[in-house]
Parts: C-alpha cells; structure tokens; sequence
C-alpha cells in the first residue's frame, strides 16, 4: 500500500531531518514507528501528507509511493482524496467549532448525501462525544478532543489513517479507550494505519509491524514480538536493564548513548 524508499528531508537547506529513510505499510497492518523525541517521526508522516512546506521543509531525495504512484506530485487535498488522512499531534482541532463541525470538515471531500452515515458511525466508534455533539470543541477534555480529532479523520474514509502520538497527554484509561479503537479500525473495516509514538509497549501491543527510528534514520524493524525481546528496545524504550527485570529511572533513560551499531 504505502512504500517509502531512501527519503531524504532537510530544513531550511540546511538541517537533514531524514536520512535515507525506508520503510512499509501493507494493507490491513497496524506499523508502528517510534523514537525519542526528534527522531523524525512526525517529518515521516508530513512528508507523505506533502505537508512540509509550511516550516520550510524540502524532500531531497527519496520516493513515496501509495498504490503505484509517487505521493510527490500531489497537493495536500488530493492525497486527502486518494484515501490518505492524518490525527495530527496535539490534536489540532478548530477550536471555536463544535464538535460536529469538526466532524463535518473531515468529510469535506466526501458526497454530502453521506455525512449523516458517517456522523453516526463515528459516534458509535466514540459514543462519549455524542453527547457534546453542540458543544464547542475547545472546552472539551484532552481525551474528548483526541476522540473528535480521529472522528475527523475518520469522516474521510481513509484507506490509510496516520496517527501522530494519540496517547500524549491523555489518562490511562482514555488511551485503552483509543487504542482499543484503533485495534477496531483494522480488524472490523480493514483500515490500515501508521502510528507514531513514544510509548513503544503500548504500540507495540496492537502493531503487526514497527520500525524504530534514531536521528533521522531507521535503525531497527522488524514484528512487535521480536522488537520487544531485543536488548536494546528493552533498555531504551521499555525501561528494563539487559539480564533483569530492574527498570532504569526516566533520567537513565533520557540520557542514554546509543550504541554504536545503531548509527554507524
């Protein structure tokens, strides 16, 4: 479905965002793509989007391919139309809309005859906002808002939905809620997704795939359950010395040195 090859980001002529990176979405797949913070993963996900522009991002080098054709010669709106839609990080809602209007301008470039349909089948993915259907979206909770972000999204009916930190910010039990959903996605309606975040367990959990980035560059991929034994995610993603079940605490782990092999 998606294929990026070698891609090459830089800022401002001068800051390399990405390094050759490659990686795979088959149809029907959750893959996961984490790294720390500046790792590259959200300039990944703008970079399909062709969304770099507004902070003078450039593809130098690379391919992005959806279904055959190269994302590159699209605007913004017409990757939207091919079936490609991105949640953001930090929601991004329009703040002074309700939340109905929100949902409404996802499916901006759908048939108007359908907009009732999909309102209904996104408040029964996320009966809580229901409620607040009249509601201005800016005085929701964090979790409501993500709810309604993903509503958004889902209002265009993407063939590939890409999701950028869904869990940031949010309790606990907002977050199974989502990720429960996201689970839903790919199992009852065949969408295919892209998630991107930090918190490698929980992507872990529901990923059939995920690739880890460092600096600009894939460094590790390979299934969840292989990732989630290997050392090094253990010790710089999951908390948890090599040879035992002691977990580093977070300054450890802020401050660990990759190893060598990841970026040589």
């Amino acid at each position: 479905m998606l294929t990026i090859t070698n891609l090459q980001v830089v800022y401002d002529r001068a800051v390399e965002a990405l390094r050759d990176v490659s990686l795979q979405v088959r149809p029907g797949q959750i893959v996961a793509l984490l790294g720390s913070n500046g790792a590259g993963k959200s300039t990944v996900l703008k970079s399909i989007c062709n969304v770099l522009y507004p902070e003078d991002g450039e593809i130098m080098g690379g391919s992005i391919h959806h279904e055959g054709a190269s994302l590159v010669q699209f605007a913004p709106h017409e990757i939207v139309r091919r079936g490609i839609v991105q949640v953001p990080e930090g929601r991004r809602l329009f703040d002074t809309l309700t939340v109905e209007e929100n949902l409404l301008m996802g499916g901006y470039a759908r048939p108007a005859k359908e907009m009732a349909d999909s309102l209904e089948q996104v408040f029964a993915l996320f009966p809580g906002i229901k409620a607040h259907s009249h509601r201005v979206s800016g005085y929701l909770s964090g979790g409501q808002q993500q709810m309604v972000a993903i509503g958004r999204a889902l209002m265009a009916k993407p063939k590939l939905l890409l999701l950028d930190e869904p869990s940031l910010g949010l309790a606990p039990q907002i977050i199974a809620e989502i990720f429960d959903t996201v689970r839903k996605l790919r199992d009852e309606q065949g969408v295919t997704v892209l998630l991107v975040e930090q918190n490698a367990q929980l992507a872990l959990s529901v990923a059939d795939y995920g690739y880890i980035m460092e600096r600009g560059r894939v460094v590790l991929d390979a299934t969840p359950d292989k990732l989630l034994a290997n050392e090094d995610v253990k010790e710089f993603y999951l908390g948890v010395q090599a040879g035992g079940l002691e977990r580093r605490s977070m300054r450890d782990i802020k401050h660990y040195k990759r190893r060598k092999r990841w970026l040589s």
